[in-house]
C-alpha cells in the first residue's frame, strides 16, 4: 500500500467504528430524566429505575380470521423478538414471546400489559407499563418488578392486505424501542 494512503485507511476504519458505535447507542434515545412518559405509564412510587435496556429486534404478525369474523382477516401480533443491549452497546439478553426478557446469565421476568398510550411517532408500536414475575434463576432481571416500553420505532402492524388469500401469512416488522426496567427501592 503507498505509504501517503495508510493514514486515511486508519482514519476510515476508526471513523467506521464510531459510525458503527453512534448508529448503536440511537437505540436508547433518552434516560430516565429525559424520557417524557405519559402519567399512565409511570411506576409506582415505590420504584426506581434499575436500568435502561435498548432492543432492536422485529415484532411478528401472522394473517388471520378475526375472532368471531371468520369473513374477516387482520394481521395478528404473534410475539416480539429481540437482542436487548446495555447503554454501552454490548448484548445482555433477549425478549420474545410471554411477553419475556431474559438475560445472558438466565435470570428472566415474564410481564403483563397493566397500560398503554399511543406512540408519539407514527406507525411505532404502543408505549406500555407491564408489570413483571420473576421466571428463572436470581441474576440481573430478578429484582424487576415493572417495565415500561418507550421510545420506540417501527413494529406496527403491516399495512398490506390480509385476506384469504394469503391468510397464514407471516410478516417480521424492524423496531427498536427502549426497556425501562424497574425495581423496589
Amino acid at each position: 500500500m503507498h505509504r501517503s494512503l495508510r493514514p486515511f485507511v486508519a482514519s476510515s476504519a476508526t471513523a467506521a467504528g464510531l459510525l458503527a458505535a453512534a448508529l448503536l447507542s440511537a437505540c436508547s434515545t433518552q434516560d430516565s430524566s429525559t424520557a417524557a412518559v405519559p402519567d399512565a405509564l409511570k411506576g409506582r412510587s415505590t420504584e426506581k429505575l434499575a436500568m435502561i435496556v435498548p432492543a432492536k429486534g422485529v415484532q411478528i404478525y401472522e394473517c388471520k380470521a378475526k375472532a368471531g369474523q371468520p369473513a374477516a382477516y387482520e394481521w395478528a401480533f404473534v410475539a416480539p423478538e429481540a437482542e436487548l443491549f446495555d447503554r454501552g452497546g454490548a448484548k445482555i439478553g433477549k425478549h420474545y414471546a410471554g411477553p419475556t426478557w431474559e438475560s445472558l446469565d438466565g435470570s428472566k421476568i415474564k410481564g403483563t400489559v397493566k397500560a398503554r398510550a399511543d406512540a408519539p411517532q407514527a406507525d411505532a408500536i404502543p408505549w406500555l407499563l407491564l408489570t413483571t414475575t420473576v421466571d428463572g434463576p436470581k441474576g440481573t432481571f430478578s429484582a424487576v418488578s415493572s417495565v415500561q416500553r418507550l421510545n420506540t420505532v417501527g413494529g406496527a402492524a403491516p399495512k398490506t392486505a390480509c385476506g384469504a388469500g394469503n391468510a397464514g401469512a407471516v410478516a417480521r416488522v424492524p423496531y427498536t424501542a427502549d426497556y425501562y426496567l424497574l425495581a423496589e427501592r
